[in-house]
């Protein structure tokens, strides 16, 4: 066992508390990983609110970055020391959607017990197969991809979550073609990466739509070439007065229901709509599938961007060392572990795009 330090998640809703865990040796298939850097996700924060409920003391955190510090049997394509960025994307390798280059919707990823405990034996859940709001991890192999040491550590872990998830829902889910039109609803750190995602795939026109001026302005920066604020009446027409026409893609970065309302809205002729935000459990959305059926368009749901992250990884972070892609300008700000409550305070806040917690 390894005593590690830990930000447990004791009360839904409750600030998190600094614990020293124990976290056992890795077993067969798995490493542990010596974090440098964990990045704060809205995911993480709805998590720790109870939004989809799971059990607790639970740990959080699922954007790392760090070295291999141990490996288990039957692990032999990586080395103690490398360089790793952690996601939660556990996969078999060899269901049906694993083989059909799916993994981010694996059938049987496994249900191992948490390799993390309280000093008296209480187990506590390793939330979203990462558990990284601590020192160190035990993951599985399938989860981890080596990158370059060059990169500085908030650059690596960011490629875990909230950039693949955006890239990836435009680029692999949303299949945009070079000359299509976008929309981003919603400029957060998903958002700005699907804007991203459209500039690197060559689209003609890319419009966020947020509810600051602010953001739009951020947005602008990461590749954005107009902005829409959502709390006109009508901002689909706005859209279709910048574009001439409604989009080809809409990508609804943001777990809110009434953009889930309003996204449709933005569709032209055979458009189709990306839902990448995720609401709170039980929370609905309406649309008027007739529109839908004679205007021939679609929407599709997408987990993780749909990414493979052997392949798709290592091309994001060659796209960052060319300057293609960027990452350090996504950082809002750097934290202890012993401030991250502060840091989530932060974040909640809606001004951050991605706080990191630096070990």
């Amino acid at each position: 066992m390894t005593r590690i330090t830990a930000a447990v998640c004791t009360e839904f809703g409750k600030p998190l508390q600094l614990e020293q865990l124990d976290l056992r040796a890795p077993e067969a298939g798995e490493i542990e990983v010596t974090l440098e850097a964990v990045a704060i996700c809205h995911s993480d924060i709805h998590f720790a609110e109870g939004a989809w409920g799971g059990d607790l003391p639970a740990v959080y955190g699922h954007e790392a970055a760090g070295r291999i510090s141990a490996v288990g049997p039957s692990v032999s394509d990586l080395t103690v020391g490398q360089r790793v960025v952690v996601t939660l994307i556990k996969s078999c390798g060899s269901c049906p959607n694993c083989a059909s280059g799916k993994p981010t919707i694996c059938e049987a990823p496994g249900t191992a017990a948490s390799p993390i405990t309280r000093p008296d034996g209480t187990p506590v859940t390793k939330a979203m197969d990462c558990g990284a709001f601590a020192e160190r991890v035990v993951v599985h192999q399938s989860q981890v991809v080596p990158l370059p040491d060059d990169m500085p550590p908030e650059a690596v872990a960011l490629m875990a979550c909230g950039v693949i998830t955006g890239v990836g829902a435009v680029v692999n889910a949303g299949k945009l073609r070079a000359g299509e039109d976008v929309v981003v609803i919603g400029a957060g750190g998903v958002g700005l990466n699907a804007i991203q995602g459209a500039r690197i795939a060559g689209a003609r026109r890319i419009v966020a739509v947020d509810m600051t001026e602010e953001k739009l302005e951020t947005a602008k920066a990461f590749g954005a070439t107009d902005g829409v604020l959502a709390t006109h009446k009508a901002p689909w027409k706005a859209v279709y007065k910048i574009l001439g026409r409604g989009a080809d893609l809409v990508a609804v970065t943001v777990g809110a229901v009434p953009a889930y309302n309003q996204a449709p809205r933005y569709l032209g002729w055979g458009g189709r709509m990306v839902m990448i935000g995720m609401p709170h459990s039980g929370a609905m959305a309406e649309y008027e599938p007739v529109v839908l059926a004679y205007m021939a368009q679609g929407m599709v749901g997408s987990k993780m961007g749909d990414v493979v992250i052997r392949r798709d990884i290592p091309w994001l972070a060659d796209l960052y060392r060319q300057g293609r892609l960027k990452l350090d300008e996504l950082v809002s700000g750097r934290w202890p572990l012993e401030q991250i409550n502060e840091a989530i305070a932060d974040t909640k806040a809606g001004g951050a795009k991605r706080n990191v917690i630096l070990f």
